[in-house]
């Protein structure tokens, strides 16, 4: 029992993987865990992972035509071992997905557009629009969906979109109503059909790319000389030269005229 390479155990079971199980699938994924000596503290982790796909009574009465009636009703009935001291008899049986209740984003994943065209035949008959928008949610993040409303006599007009639809691997329900017919189109998503909601959409992209060039634009609208200006007042150490360090004073010039005797010859500066 594997899924994308992962050999399945009860340790790395989730609510949506234990779709891929069958009954007896269950009873080997168990008898395996009795070996692990941490069973027994996940016990009803396990327990209720299992029950979100099967239902599962325990056997009181170990008589051959009690476990029969179980065995009647598409039941298997097997042997588990809870813990060392404490072993049961299981009758387990996955559970159906024949309503539309039954659907949820667990279970989605693990049905076929055939399966999911017969649960919603033979539970509703007022198009894809009656569907509550919570069970439009489930089946969206699954399965492409596509609907068309046309007189009937027209809907599968030759070079039509029943037609395209159909050759491109989609299943369809017709719904009739009255002179005109609904058709709801149905197909697996691919892998690349699935979109990340954290990953951007085409629009969010548009709309990034606009503000990055409205910025460019803004950019584009500043005044040289402000620009200019700010160049300027940099400093550039290589622009330094004897005339940076020239200083000048105010001063009355008579006062400048200094005679050579008013200047010792051993002065310092």
């Amino acid at each position: 029992m594997t899924r994308k390479g992962q050999a399945l155990s009860l340790k790395n079971l989730t609510k949506s993987n234990v779709w891929d199980l069958q009954e007896n699938d269950v009873f080997r994924l168990w008898s395996r865990a009795e070996r692990e000596a941490d069973l027994k503290d996940n016990e009803h982790r396990y327990i209720d992972i299992i029950k979100s796909a099967f239902t599962i009574e325990e056997v009181k009465v170990d008589k051959p035509e009690v476990i029969k009636k179980y065995e009647d009703r598409g039941c298997k009935v097997a042997q588990v071992r809870l813990d060392d001291n404490t072993t049961v008899k299981w009758a387990i049986k996955k559970k159906p997905i024949v309503r539309i209740t039954d659907l949820t984003k667990d279970n989605i994943g693990h049905i076929s557009a055939r399966k999911l065209i017969e649960v919603l035949e033979t539970n509703f008959g007022g198009g894809w629009e009656s569907l509550p928008q919570h069970t439009q949610n489930i089946i969206q993040e699954t399965f492409e969906v596509s609907t068309t409303t046309l007189p009937t006599e027209r809907l599968k007009k030759t070079g039509g979109l029943y037609e395209k639809k159909l050759s491109e691997g989609f299943e369809v329900l017709e719904i009739i109503k009255g002179a005109w017919t609904e058709a709801i189109f149905l197909k697996e998503k691919t892998i690349e059909n699935y979109v990340d909601e954290d990953e951007p959409s085409d629009d969010d992209l548009m709309r990034i790319q606009q503000d990055l060039d409205d910025e460019d634009d803004d950019m584009d609208d500043l005044p040289e000389d402000e620009s200019e200006q700010d160049e300027d007042d940099a400093f550039d150490e290589d622009r330094l030269t004897e005339e940076s360090y020239r200083t000048t004073f105010d001063a009355n010039p008579d006062d400048l005229d200094i005679r050579p005797e008013e200047v010792a010859d051993d002065e310092e500066f």
